[in-house]
């Protein structure tokens, strides 16, 4: 990545879309490299401009925003573009499509601007956004899914130490890394090192794909309490 971080602004409302675009090029250190009004043009921005970071509406015509995000993260040609979904509190339904398709973390629409910047940010610097309140999200859609007595069921990840597993759990129920470090006593740095090898032993692309896994492996299920056990 570079000094300048490069946004690629995805949405089918026109107003919406500007206003986004003149947010980022008003913002030092961020540049907008083009607009997309539908998934297909996003898809096909995304391999021209390779931006560090695409902001990604969901429902949008010709094609929709998990389907882009699915053909942008899975190409090898755009795999280091990071998308941070744009929603809203009624598209609940798509969090848990997003994060498999390779989505880095999700924003509210009507988040004020200095989140909005902040969010893109984040994910430009390699992180995940994925708030505790999205990840409660994930939990309550992952129980409505059909395949949820079968993930109970799941052999755990195999190679993943029983530490590993612990902070597995943890990133999985919406804890920081230094949450993560005051309940398991460990230091920031060990804290990091596991999710490292988390990432690479499960093939993750970032934090929002460790909590995938740790529900499909079964190491946490939604009927062990969620976030509101710690």
């Amino acid at each position: 990545m570079t000094d300048v971080t490069r946004v690629l602004v995805v949405d089918d409302q026109v107003l919406l879309r500007g206003s986004f675009r003149i947010l980022v090029e008003n913002e030092p250190g961020l540049t907008a490299v083009g607009e997309a009004g539908d998934g297909a043009e996003a898809v096909e921005l995304a391999r021209l401009h390779r931006p560090d970071v695409v902001l990604m509406d969901v429902r949008m015509p010709v094609m929709d925003g998990i389907e882009a995000t699915r053909r942008i993260c899975g190409s090898p040609d755009t795999a280091g573009v990071r998308v941070l979904i744009l929603t809203t509190f009624d598209l609940d339904e798509y969090v848990y499509a997003a994060l498999r398709a390779g989505a880095a973390g999700f924003l509210l629409k009507d988040s004020p601007p200095a989140e909005v910047l902040a969010a893109i940010r984040v994910v430009a610097a390699g992180d995940s956004l994925l708030a505790p309140s999205v990840t409660r999200r994930l939990i309550e859609e992952f129980t409505r899914r059909p395949g949820l007595a079968a993930c109970r069921d799941a052999a755990p990840p195999t190679g993943v130490t029983e530490r590993e597993r612990e902070v597995l759990e943890l990133i999985a129920r919406g804890l920081s890394n230094a949450e993560i470090t005051t309940r398991l006593h460990l230091s920031m740095g060990t804290v990091k090192t596991h999710i490292g090898r988390l990432l690479s032993k499960l093939a993750a692309r970032d934090r929002a794909q460790l909590v995938i896994a740790a529900y499909e492996s079964g190491v946490v299920s939604p009927s062990d309490g969620g976030l509101g056990t710690h």
